[in-house]
């Protein structure tokens, strides 16, 4: 029970007196006249009123120890708003969430949402430089994060900045019973703050509202903030609810992690407006999932094919019992036609689909619907989601003909309003008519599914994840022994793509290749580490210097057997 108890507040505009939202055994009776259709909601924060009053009872969040129905979600999320109020946390201020999934993520992000305040999530795979750089960029004012994940003190790490002028606070959320520290004293410096004060903030905040900057890097190496909105991503997760057949009885096991949009959007906040519940995941295990599939009767299981086809590779893959799942969604690399195949008839799933996006278009552009055939699934990415428009144009802009490969635009609700602080970045992005250059080549077929052929930028997937060559390029120009470097992203079975790092060394310098691949480890995330290492006395240029990247390509081509 929290505070606010003899105050009166307002639901959807309507005044109410007593039992604010929190003692939900009561609201069902008392507020059941003011429950809107669930189609309504336009922001993050109705959506999860809207869910806590409807399915009060319903779990809401689990991970096998722990767990929040509905109702108590929403009450330890206006805690949480009401605890960065009392932190002076302003409408429109960033607040910044380190931190792998959890059940205390979920209240966490939510409370950012309900103080009219943006989400900021930081990679977990980030080194400290690259977690401070997001913090400095995006202003945040407070930081959320964690002691203890995969050995890495984040806590100590953020204290330790001296170049975040904007951060105020860092405050650890850490799992645990203390009370005296961290989460509970946090939390409890918001029981000043008036119920209503929490109301104010959410009856301020409408569809145009900024609900989180995830922060994306780009070919050019800097890191840029996509601004999104409430609307956008309340319209666009529906659709893709609708689209999947996503169902409130589903229990869905995220595996991809909250601080991207395929976490936090198709998988916290698509589960609450459906009403389903949400098993966050940490690390993947490729046992550890098979194990908890079983035992919690997960239905949805969504992932890159890397993750299914790392379990349906495992030696015990027989052992377990995954009857339960009923539907995954898959994507962010090619999609062999024989994993879907046997997703569906070895991993017994009723529905198999895949869809595009970016970071700028709130995670999703097009979708597969679940009843699509394994053939479309596997060779297009679906078709675009009501009131999305796509078009592919050629180098100068014309516009192609069908089933003409070129550069793919979109424009639609689902577009980001903007980079932020980064007005020059915004303009090369989108047009002054609104289409948003995607750097991805493709064409639209007859079916008017959408086939990606290609990538302009040179960005590759690995294993599931986004690697901007320029950014990795960046990082790596800061070690003593390196002179130029050019990276590119390589075939690979399992993992779609690798990096391979083309080096040119400085004049005398001593190299170690295994040293240089522990000096990568410690300053750049896993997944950027090239996984190759070439060394050259030259990189090949164009006559304005650039590092042509094809004949890179051609050479790594010619080199494998």
């Amino acid at each position: 029970m929290t505070h606010g108890d003899s105050h009166c507040t307002y639901y959807f505009g309507r005044r109410q007196c007593r039992v604010p939202g929190l003692q939900i055994g009561r609201i069902r009776i008392l507020y059941a006249q003011v429950i809107p259709d669930l189609d309504s909601p336009t922001t993050i924060s109705e959506a999860l009123r809207t869910r806590a009053l409807a399915s009060p009872n319903r779990i809401a969040v689990s991970d096998g120890n722990e767990s929040l129905t509905y109702g108590e979600l929403w009450r330890w999320a206006r805690r949480v708003a009401q605890s960065l109020i009392a932190t002076h946390v302003e409408p429109g201020d960033r607040v910044a969430l380190w931190a792998p999934n959890s059940v205390r993520w979920v209240p966490a992000s939510f409370g950012i949402y309900l103080a009219g305040a943006a989400l900021v999530p930081l990679n977990t795979r980030f080194k400290s430089a690259e977690a401070a750089h997001v913090v400095r960029a995006s202003g945040a004012k407070i930081l959320l994060t964690v002691s203890n994940f995969l050995d890495h003190d984040f806590l100590s790490t953020a204290r330790s900045w001296t170049d975040t002028p904007d951060l105020e606070r860092v405050v650890d959320i850490s799992p645990g019973p203390d009370v005296q520290t961290g989460w509970a004293a946090w939390l409890e410096e918001g029981d000043a703050v008036d119920v209503e004060a929490v109301e104010a903030r959410i009856r301020a905040i409408d569809a145009a509202s900024i609900s989180d900057i995830i922060f994306t890097s780009g070919t050019t190496g800097a890191p840029k903030g996509a601004v999104l909105t409430h609307g956008a991503s309340v319209r666009t997760y529906r659709a893709w609810s609708e689209s999947v057949g996503l169902q409130a009885d589903d229990r869905y096991l995220v595996v991809y992690p909250f601080f991207h949009t395929a976490g936090l959007k198709s998988g916290v906040l698509a589960c609450v407006l459906e009403g389903a519940t949400i098993h966050p995941f940490a690390v993947f295990d490729v046992e550890t999932v098979m194990e908890y599939v079983a035992r919690h009767r997960i239905t949805v299981l969504p992932g890159p094919p890397t993750v299914f086809q790392s379990i349906l590779a495992h030696p015990r893959f027989a052992e377990f019992d995954l009857s339960s799942l009923r539907l995954s969604v898959t994507g962010a690399a090619v999609v062999p036609v024989e994993v879907v195949r046997r997703m569906r008839h070895d991993l017994r799933f009723q529905s198999v689909v895949t869809g595009y996006g970016l970071t700028e278009t709130t995670g999703t552009v097009s979708m597969c619907r679940h009843d699509d055939p394994p053939e479309m699934v596997a060779s297009t990415v679906g078709r675009p989601l009501p009131g999305v428009e796509v078009k592919v144009v050629d180098d100068d802009g014309a516009e192609q003909a069908p089933q003409s490969p070129g550069e793919i635009l979109v424009r639609g609700f689902n577009v980001m309003k903007e980079y932020f602080n980064d007005p020059e970045a915004t303009k090369q992005a989108i047009d002054p008519d609104g289409w948003l250059r995607t750097g991805d080549i493709g064409f639209i077929g007859a079916d008017g599914n959408i086939r990606i052929t290609d990538r302009k930028k040179d960005m590759y997937i690995t294993g599931g994840f986004n690697v901007y060559p320029a950014e990795v390029e960046g990082l790596l120009l800061r070690h003593s022994a390196v002179a130029q470097v050019a990276v590119i992203g390589v075939p690979d079975r399992r993992l779609g793509e690798i990096g391979q790092a083309v080096v040119v060394l400085r004049s005398g310098a001593a190299w170690n290749e295994e040293e240089f691949l522990r000096w990568c480890r410690a300053n750049m995330a896993n997944y950027k580490v090239p996984s190759l290492v070439r060394l050259t006395d030259g990189l090949p240029l164009n006559p304005s210097g650039k590092v042509m990247k094809f004949k890179l390509r051609e050479e790594a081509a010619a080199s494998t057997p």
